[in-house]
């Protein structure tokens, strides 16, 4: 009986150590939170910057392989016809200026917010959009990458 109570509280003690070597301190996890949060701004900031630039190449690099965009209107366009309409200057992205960001992250997805004033000419009318983006992104390998952009006016 003793030698039963031995081994049990040698399996108690192993699991709690088990259990708190596989746990973050809070500290940490606040930390990487608040790094991907950093990350996820980067990469946002970045793909309006890219569309400026008429960079397809680099925005190809941080949206996903079935990246969609919702337009104000509700039409869901492919990346492939999205990046087509920027290289024909269908869709031109002039300048913009950031408004209001927010991001949530939950393990390796998040969620950006961010309203801009969008000087654009899309599909022959040119205008300041109010436009709010609303991202969702994945982390992998240690990156984000954008897997939609839906947009609505604010």
């Amino acid at each position: 009986m003793k030698l039963l109570l031995q081994l049990l509280i040698l399996t108690f003690l192993l699991n709690a150590t088990v259990a708190c070597s596989q746990t973050k301190p809070q500290k940490q996890v606040e930390m990487e939170t608040e790094t991907d949060k950093s990350s996820v701004l980067e990469v946002a900031r970045q793909l309006t910057e890219l569309m400026i630039e008429k960079n397809i190449a680099a925005m190809n690099k941080i949206v996903d392989k079935n990246f969609t965009l919702t337009h104000i209107t509700g039409y869901v366009q492919s990346k492939k016809e999205w990046f087509s309409e920027i290289e024909t200057e269908r869709m031109k992205y002039y300048s913009y200026k950031e408004v209001k960001t927010s991001v949530e992250i939950d393990g390796n997805k998040g969620t950006f917010v961010g309203q801009n004033i969008l000087d654009a000419r899309i599909w022959g009318s040119r205008n300041n959009w109010r436009l709010q983006q609303t991202m969702q992104l994945e982390k992998r390998n240690g990156k984000w990458i954008i897997l939609k952009s839906v947009a609505t006016t604010f």
